[in-house]
């Protein structure tokens, strides 16, 4: 009864924070037919922005980490990346209405992982006087490419089946363009950077100080971004929002389990736990869409991207992360 008091205390909260404040701001004005634009290159330099702030703290973090101590995460969060898909894919292949790389898109998209969903748990993690390790962001790849690679490779693999082609998919390739794609490639610079350089100075004078105000503006064009996806979601089978829903709760509660394990095995920390549980609930919103557009040209984006900007992060948002972190509270007593 206490968690649950406590959950539904930590719910209206959140609908008050900063972080969602926005989120639901840029939705309301979307609604009301504003015709406010942010524009995309001012939205690049912000996820680029946010992306290095994470990348240079965890690679700061790192020189002085017990790299065994990330192993487990490391592996827990491969396995989840991976998990989610073949679960999401085997769900969708049971209904009949959904085409099977449409299904396997939208897997894709909720294995993989959303930055401004990491940054928003973080600033609320620190409010809550929650600690954790810096280098847990750094876990962001290990979830985020094997989920898209693996999307990747069914869809196409399905595909040329029905076209009865022996042709046979490159993981390789797909490995490079993943790598390469520019949230993954700010991720690992930013990591490079603080790992290898002594970036301290330029990190506390302006990344730091930053980082709130632009993840505002950046849940503000989210908010935007959702309400005008949500006509496009109703085109599709009300499965895509099923699963939108209920998709990101389960993932995370998958994740805190697998970290409860690395807390008790590696004395991984009850903060930790919450963020690798909200980075299995989010779904990419920056690296994915792009990425699975390119690769998979035959799947429908107002299934994938309609189900995850519309549904899924507003749930990861706003039900998701203060549920794992009352949920820390409980099983950890803090």
């Amino acid at each position: 009864m206490d968690f649950l008091l406590d959950f539904l205390g930590r719910l209206v909260g959140q609908l008050q924070s900063p972080t969602l404040g926005f989120l639901l701001g840029g939705m309301l004005i979307a609604a009301l037919g504003s015709k406010l634009q942010i524009p995309q290159a001012i939205y690049q330099f912000i996820v680029f922005m946010l992306l290095m702030k994470i990348g240079i703290k965890g690679g700061m973090e790192i020189r002085d980490a017990n790299l065994l101590e990330m192993a487990l995460p490391a592996l827990a969060s491969v396995i989840l990346g991976v998990g989610i898909v073949l679960g999401g894919s085997f769900l969708f292949s049971l209904i009949p209405s959904v085409r099977r790389e449409d299904g396997i898109a939208t897997a894709g998209l909720f294995g993989a992982v959303s930055a401004s969903t990491l940054a928003a748990a973080m600033v609320l993690l620190e409010e809550e006087s929650i600690g954790f390790e810096a280098w847990v962001p750094a876990l962001y790849p290990f979830m985020d490419i094997p989920a898209l690679i693996l999307a990747i490779v069914l869809a196409n693999k399905h595909l040329k089946q029905q076209e009865g082609s022996g042709t046979t998919v490159s993981s390789w390739s797909i490995v490079k363009d993943s790598l390469r794609s520019s949230a993954v490639s700010a991720m690992l610079l930013g990591i490079a950077l603080g790992l290898f350089t002594n970036p301290e100075r330029v990190y506390d004078s302006f990344y730091d100080p930053l980082f709130r105000g632009f993840l505002s503006v950046l849940m503000l064009i989210m908010g935007m971004e959702a309400w005008s996806r949500i006509h496009e979601l109703k085109r599709v089978a009300q499965w895509y929002a099923v699963y939108a829903f209920v998709g990101p709760i389960l993932h995370g509660l998958a994740a805190f389990g697998l970290g409860y394990i690395a807390h008790v095995l590696v004395g991984f920390s009850p903060g930790g736990v919450v963020l690798l549980a909200v980075i299995a609930a989010s779904n990419s919103d920056i690296s994915g869409p792009p990425t699975l557009r390119g690769a998979i040209p035959t799947a429908n984006p107002s299934a994938y991207i309609g189900a995850s900007t519309s549904v899924g992060t507003p749930v990861a948002l706003a039900i998701c992360i203060p549920l794992f972190i009352a949920l820390a509270k409980a099983v950890f007593d803090l």
